[in-house]
């Protein structure tokens, strides 16, 4: 059973507070005020720092997390090689969500490398959680910092990057098994942490050049469940569409949003401003369904990118989405939208009498708003959800 840490709700204070100030404005300002006061909800800040040896493969992560590659200098790719290329941490913003921050930490495994002073010096307090990269085997001064980032209280997680490396390398071997060489990895490198003094150690194997093999699922999977709840859901917008599970669970996540817009709108149509209730619910609409289509990657610059990628047309890609992102997302679509629905017809409806009964008017309106947006953002984050399912698809 679900229970409130499992919803983004509003606090009946906050509502007060917006509608004691929405009900001193004009329309035009208060649907702005809305607007405003809900994308501070989205604004939570997440700061992952990624650390590891030389060559470990710690940018090419950051890349890929990012729905970036190495060559995308344009894009502000972080710098790749085998030469350490950070000298202090550097912070690299998602695309499209600049309160995520990635930060690239010096290289660790230097002779001159002393846990405690590295932790000082990149400033540690300021993290989320840490990720370990290792290339190959983890080594002692691993284990150091691990020490020292428990002293911390912050989580961390273990890498084995570049695994289809060693995958093509296995391969040459005769009687080759995937999944055997892959647990085989896993328990060289389990091993190798237990005996340089790490307990119950588990290691994620990942590829930066295939986030959809191996084990960045479930990585994702176990950073979610150790964040707190408002920091979730930030997490799951920013992560890439590789797998169709991922999609999904994207959906699952923006779902739990829909109680707050909804209370919003109820909360805008129990103001006495007249024709807000309506322009409320078509702006919470719009803004809502434009942040859809920017988390499932459907924006133009995304679809521009799996173009590219794929070899596929954008065309072709567009083909296969029905939702209201392939027409576009306009006032006017979304008028056209709330036209269909039979709520919608009886909020309207209910608005003419406001004037007349106040009390009641407003209650029942505030009711009707608050389905009528619930109703309709289902509907079109499950259409959204499909498109990117089908936009994936169609990319292999």
């Amino acid at each position: 059973m679900a229970t409130s840490e499992d919803y983004s709700v509003i606090t009946q204070e906050e509502l007060e507070d917006l509608k004691e100030l929405i009900s001193t404005q004009d329309l035009s300002s208060a649907v702005d005020t809305i607007k405003h006061f809900l994308d501070q909800q989205d604004r939570v800040e997440l700061n992952i720092a990624v650390t590891g040896e030389s060559g470990s493969g710690k940018s090419t992560f950051i890349n890929a997390f990012r729905g970036l590659r190495d060559e995308d200098e344009d894009e502000d790719s972080a710098e790749t090689g085998e030469v350490e290329t950070t000298k202090k941490p550097k912070a690299y913003k998602h695309p499209k969500y600049e309160n995520v921050k990635f930060w690239d930490l010096p290289g660790i495994g230097t002779p001159k490398f002393k846990a405690h002073e590295y932790l000082e010096h990149v400033q540690f307090e300021r993290y989320d959680f840490f990720i370990i990269i290792a290339s190959d085997r983890f080594r002692k001064y691993h284990t150091d910092l691990v020490k020292e980032i428990k002293r911390t209280k912050k989580n961390f997680y273990f890498i084995r990057s570049k695994i289809d490396s060693s995958i093509d390398a296995a391969k040459r071997r005769k009687n080759f098994n995937e999944k055997k060489t892959l647990d085989n990895i896993r328990e060289d490198c389990v091993n190798g942490l237990r005996e340089i003094g790490v307990e119950d150690p588990v290691v994620f194997l990942i590829s930066g050049w295939y986030f959809n093999k191996y084990d960045f699922n479930s990585l994702h999977e176990r950073i979610k469940s150790d964040l707190p709840q408002h920091k979730r859901h930030v997490l799951m917008l920013t992560l890439p569409n590789i797998i169709t599970e991922i999609i999904e669970r994207k959906k699952k996540s923006l779902e739990k949003d829909i109680l707050s817009v909804a209370f919003l709108s109820a909360s805008a149509a129990a103001v006495p401003v007249p024709g807000l209730s309506v322009a409320v619910d078509i702006g919470l609409l719009v803004n809502e369904t434009l942040k859809y289509k920017t988390a499932f990657g459907l924006d133009d610059e995304s679809l521009k990118k799996i173009s590219e990628r794929s070899g596929k047309s954008i065309e072709f890609l567009m083909s296969v989405m029905t939702s209201v992102v392939r027409e576009g997302i306009t006032t006017a679509s979304m008028i056209h939208l709330l036209k269909q629905s039979s709520l919608y017809v009886t909020e309207e409806a209910v608005e003419r009498v406001v004037s007349f009964i106040p009390m009641i008017g407003q209650a029942v309106a505030g009711g009707l708003s608050f389905l009528a947006v619930s109703y309709m953002l289902k509907k079109i984050l499950k259409e959204i959800a499909e498109d990117a399912k089908n936009v994936l698809l169609a990319s292999m």
